[in-house]
């Protein structure tokens, strides 16, 4: 089987980190052994400022988690070309422009569709 590119959201990392479970902990596993990971800046950033906002004392295990899973790093430019395709939320339009332009070949995964 080949391995594919996935990218995942926000949200997944924060359930990773704040609300480890079997099933978060085997959902990272297989795409980062069987595929490859794939972050984009703004998804990283996004992580970080939310952990310092609502869960300070997580911090350093926010930057454990990020330097030791392996991922590939696409970057999420600070104005993202607007009107490329509808998104229900207009917050998670970096996070799938991302994906689209940067991302080529990745599946995305996410708790919630667009």
């Amino acid at each position: 089987m080949n391995a594919m590119r996935v990218m995942i959201d926000t949200n997944i990392l924060i359930s990773v980190l704040l609300f480890p479970s079997q099933q978060m902990n085997t959902l990272i596993f297989k795409i980062t052994t069987e595929h490859q990971l794939v972050l984009s800046s703004y998804i990283v950033d996004e992580l970080l400022n939310v952990v310092r906002r609502k869960f300070k004392d997580k911090l350093e295990a926010a930057d454990l988690l990020l330097s030791q899973l392996p991922f590939e790093l696409v970057y999420t430019p600070a104005q993202p070309k607007p009107g490329l395709f509808k998104i229900r939320d207009e917050k998670d339009y970096p996070v799938l422009y991302s994906a689209i332009t940067k991302g080529r070949g990745c599946i995305r995964y996410w708790r919630q569709g667009f």
